[in-house]
């Protein structure tokens, strides 16, 4: 008892501690507030040690460090920048596509100043802040016109509710698809005050499907392009081109949704044909539909482009408001989209093909040079460290059946939880290293780094 009350004894007193040296410059970095309330919470945890047998002069010598570490902990970001060696380009969960330096600096002009957003410098009155896209994306997909929202998602919620909202919209039984997060095309329809008449089967859906279905109350056909599965075998679709002869003879509108949406003809860099939104508008469709951050590799935007009285019609619904973007990613848009107006040098400047396009005998060439230094660092764990062959892919439902040849890192261990072990070491360094599992090593796909520095550096925090 003795020994626990000289224990206590040891232990500072929230006011003691705060006028140390030790305290005063953790208030001078963290604040009173919370350097007080972290104090407390550790001084409760050395207490209860302490009533447990713990030295408590041992205790107190400790504090100054523990309390910085908690505070440091508490303070950082959870939101934190992660090396992706997953092999998945636009990796959903690490925030898809990585910007352009041209459009990091264009939010970054956005975020330090004030911007001419819905201001028109010529005429001294009102602007829209769809104007500054609105010119780039007919230029680039040749619709009449355009207008952007907060995702691809939000942009077919917005079509649907505008043109179909308390009528039936079309779509094949073989196009309702569930989208990340468990979203499903029809409770998305169904939120946007549209009936779902299906047609068709899974696997095969005729012209005639279509056709026979459409009535007085149908308010537009949907073609959802089935970008994060495929469906082989017996199977018929009918073609944009095709739906598109049907909508028009019946006098209904046409809406495309291509998910990801590519601006670039993807087979120019190695990878398999995507429809590009300006092959989807030429096809007839009177909207088209796509994201911002997938392969068109910008920020998160969903973009509707298509006949101009029906962009007027979804910018006059009140909803548009609750769906429009910020000043940040309109600039950033605004310059990933200038980019694609020099194709020549696209993918030297737009860092989601560069990654694509990346030769897997580069990739392979670079896990030689790293693989006996990065297995050096390894060896104190008992890891062993081999270059290997692996599969990228595109990711975000893009392409889901497409494999990238690529070559990264393969790391062993003793023990057959051995890669979960070092997956869990690698993932609490201070900047995260993010591979997958597979055959019993964990793969390191290098893919995606492009300085060898990145993965050394990161690594020497083991």
């Amino acid at each position: 008892m003795t020994r626990q009350k000289s224990g206590f004894r040891a232990l500072p007193s929230a006011d003691q501690f705060l006028l140390s040296e030790a305290g005063k410059g953790l208030v001078a970095i963290y604040g009173r507030k919370l350097t007080l309330n972290a104090l407390r919470a550790r001084l409760d945890v050395a207490r209860a040690a302490i009533q447990a047998g713990e030295d408590g002069t041992a205790l107190a010598a400790n504090l100054a460090g523990q309390l910085a570490a908690d505070l440091s902990d508490g303070v950082r970001s959870r939101l934190r920048p992660v090396l992706n060696l997953t092999g998945t380009v636009l990796h959903t969960n690490l925030g898809r596509a990585i910007l352009a330096e041209e459009a990091i600096r264009a939010a970054h002009t956005a975020m330090a100043n004030p911007l001419a957003l819905e201001f028109d410098l010529d005429g001294g009155g009102r602007g829209q802040r769809d104007d500054h896209l609105r010119g780039l994306l007919c230029e680039l997909t040749g619709a009449e016109d355009a207008t952007v929202v907060n995702n691809n998602a939000a942009a077919v919620l917005i079509v649907l509710n505008t043109l179909a909202a308390g009528r039936e919209a079309i779509v094949s039984r073989g196009e309702l698809i569930e989208i990340g997060g468990a979203f499903r095309m029809p409770e998305i329809m169904a939120r946007a005050g549209v009936r779902l008449f299906e047609v068709g089967t899974t696997n095969r859906t005729h012209p005639r499907d279509y056709a026979n279905a459409i009535t007085p109350d149908t308010g537009l056909i949907l073609k959802v392009h089935t970008s994060n599965y495929r469906i082989e075998g017996f199977t018929a679709e009918v073609s944009a081109f095709e739906l598109a002869e049907i909508a028009r003879k019946a006098g209904v509108p046409l809406l495309n949704d291509l998910g990801s949406g590519s601006l670039a003809d993807l087979s120019n860099y190695g990878l398999r044909r995507e429809p590009t939104v300006a092959e989807a508008v030429a096809e007839g469709a009177d909207l088209v539909t796509f994201s911002g951050d997938k392969l068109l590799g910008g920020p998160q935007a969903g973009f509707i482009v298509g006949r101009r009285e029906l962009i007027a019609a979804i910018n006059n619904n009140p909803m548009k408001r609750a769906l429009r973007l910020d000043k940040i990613r309109i600039a950033a848009l605004e310059a990933t989209l200038r980019l694609y107006l020099d194709p020549e040098r696209l993918a030297e400047r737009l860092p989601t093909l560069r990654l694509l396009a990346r030769p897997q005998a580069e990739i392979r060439a670079q896990a030689e040079r790293l693989a006996p230094q990065i297995g050096r660092m390894l060896q104190p764990l008992s890891f062993e460290v081999a270059v290997c062959d692996c599969d990228s892919q595109i990711g975000s439902g893009a392409l889901p059946t497409e494999k990238i040849p690529s070559a990264g890192l393969g790391l062993t261990g003793a023990g057959g939880d051995a890669p979960d072990r070092l997956s869990v070491r690698l993932r609490d360094l201070d900047m995260p290293v993010i591979g997958r599992i597979h055959s019993g090593a964990l793969i390191l796909d290098l893919r995606c780094l492009e300085r060898d520095i990145d993965l050394i550096s990161a690594l020497a925090g083991l």
